[in-house]
C-alpha cells in the first residue's frame, strides 16, 4: 500500500495530521500535472498552476476535515476533476459580459492563424465529455485525467487500475466520439 492510501485511510479514521501530511506527499505531482494542463492554454492566461493546486487543494480537502478518499486512484480523480471544474468555471466566467465576454485579444502577428479560442475548446470538450459520461463512464474518467490533467496513457492506467493497452483503446475510442460529439455540435 502506498503512503498516500496509508495517509488517506488514517484521515478517514479521524487523524487531525493526516491532511497535513498528505499535501506534501501529492504537492509536487499535482503542480506537475497543472503546469502540464496549463502549458497548452491560451496566451494572456492569468492562472498559475500554482494556484490552479491550490484552489483544488482547497476544494478537495478544505471544507472537510477528514477528506473522504479510498486510496490514491481515487484521491487524483478527484484532483482531475476538481481542477476541470475550476477551469471550466473560470472559462465560463470569461465568457460573460461583464468580464468581455464575446471579446478577445487580437495580436496582429496572428490574424493569419484562424484557430478556436482556448475556452470555446474548453467549454465544447467538456459538454461532451459530460454526455461521455453518461454513456460511459471509464472512458469519460480516462479523458478527464489525459485532457484536465495531462496525465500520459501510463499515469492514466496506473490511476485507473487497467492496463494500458486497455487505456490506448479507451482513449482512441473516447477521442473519436469526442470529436464526433464537437463536430456535430458546431454544425
Amino acid at each position: 500500500m502506498c503512503a498516500v492510501t496509508v495517509i488517506l485511510n488514517r484521515a478517514q479514521q479521524g487523524d487531525p495530521q493526516a491532511a497535513e501530511e498528505l499535501l506534501p506527499l501529492v504537492y509536487d505531482e499535482l503542480r506537475r500535472v497543472a503546469a502540464a494542463r496549463m502549458a497548452n492554454g491560451a496566451p494572456g492566461n492569468t492562472l498559475q498552476p500554482t494556484a490552479l493546486v491550490h484552489e483544488a487543494w482547497l476544494r478537495l480537502v478544505g471544507k472537510e476535515p477528514e477528506p473522504k478518499f479510498h486510496d490514491r486512484t481515487h484521491f487524483f480523480a478527484a484532483a482531475a476533476e476538481a481542477m476541470r471544474h475550476i477551469l471550466i468555471d473560470r472559462a465560463r466566467r470569461k465568457q460573460t459580459l461583464r468580464h468581455g465576454g464575446g471579446q478577445q485579444r487580437v495580436d496582429d502577428a496572428d490574424l493569419d492563424i484562424p484557430a478556436p479560442a482556448e475556452d470555446e475548446e474548453l467549454l465544447a470538450v467538456n459538454e461532451a465529455l459530460e454526455r461521455l459520461a453518461q454513456a460511459d463512464p471509464e472512458k469519460a474518467e480516462l479523458v478527464k485525467l489525459r485532457y484536465f490533467v495531462g496525465m500520459t496513457i501510463g499515469e492514466a492506467a496506473a490511476a485507473l487500475g487497467i492496463s494500458e493497452p486497455t487505456a490506448k483503446r479507451r482513449w482512441a475510442l473516447a477521442r473519436a466520439w469526442l470529436f464526433n460529439e464537437i463536430s456535430s455540435q458546431r454544425k
